[in-house]
């Protein structure tokens, strides 16, 4: 399968999803979800599975509780993102929580709290390295006119 074609799949099932679980599905569980966000939505070779990856934000208990709805969901979403894709075979829809967010605010939290511990002890805390944001350099912003 061409490469572009998989990505504009997968882009329009994130889309058509997003739409449809606030639309159609009507689960206290997926409702009760304070932020529910699809965070990519990856597909198989041949478009016959997508993994629907999804980040809750709230306890365990309720991301895992949303995830369990929209498990349940996954056959009622199926038709309607074929007819809105117009595919001709829509994809199995397999719901998984995407933990990275969770990992990522982890890491933060462990670097904050290192840089805590450094100022603490009468240290500067080394500089970060300047942000990258796909494959480019974030530039730092000018100094403000009382700074220079």
């Amino acid at each position: 399968m061409n490469a572009q074609r998989k990505a504009r799949v997968e882009h329009a099932l994130r889309e058509a999803l997003t739409e449809l679980i606030a639309a159609e599905v009507r689960d206290p569980r997926v409702r009760d979800a304070t932020l529910l966000t699809l965070t990519r939505v990856e597909v198989n070779v041949d478009m016959s599975v997508a993994n629907v990856y999804i980040s809750v934000v709230g306890s365990d208990a309720s991301a895992n509780a949303a995830v369990a709805g929209l498990v349940k969901a996954a056959g009622f979403l199926r038709g309607p993102v074929g007819r809105k894709l117009t595919l001709q075979r829509p994809p199995e829809l397999r719901f998984v929580r995407d933990k990275s967010i969770d990992v990522g605010a982890q890491l933060a939290a462990i670097v904050k709290e290192d840089e805590d511990r450094a100022r603490a002890a009468g240290r500067e805390p080394e500089p970060r390295p300047a942000p990258v944001l796909a494959g480019v350099p974030v530039p730092k912003p000018a100094p403000a006119e009382d700074e220079a």
